[in-house]
């Protein structure tokens, strides 16, 4: 029997998913590891930055998700812990990526935090 390991995953939805899996793969240095294509010209897709794997799709009414540029306020925020953490964070400015907060050490964390083009909020960081 194999044994299941307890993730959690993100699942983003965004208005234009091809778009945005454009923008992880250049920005963030993701890949696309599973494309589905949906009803009405919609995708979904399995994306991994490193080892963290996370689903993005577009959004599906029917289903009750909206993007988060939809809303006012997105309580999430997507925690990349990588070394990599400086290249990532100036790769998805360059990418269209809005600033929220620069890239500077606190206390025990190198981090920065950015809303990327589809509303969502990361800080891209790793501790000492």
């Amino acid at each position: 029997m194999t044994k299941i390991k307890t993730t959690i995953k993100p699942f983003l939805t965004v208005n234009n998913a091809i778009k945005a899996v454009d923008f992880y793969v250049n920005a963030f240095g993701a890949v696309e590891s599973k494309r589905y294509l949906l009803e009405n010209n919609k995708t979904s897709s399995v994306i991994t930055i490193e080892d963290a794997e996370f689903y993005l799709s577009d959004e599906e009414p029917c289903d009750g998700t909206q993007t988060a540029s939809q809303t006012s306020n997105n309580p999430i925020r997507i925690i990349l812990e990588t070394k990599n953490a400086d290249k990532i964070f100036e790769s998805a400015l360059k990418f269209g990526a809005s600033e929220i907060c620069p890239i500077t050490t606190e206390e025990d964390w190198r981090i920065g935090k950015l809303k990327d083009p589809f509303g969502h909020i990361w800080e891209i960081g790793y501790p000492f």
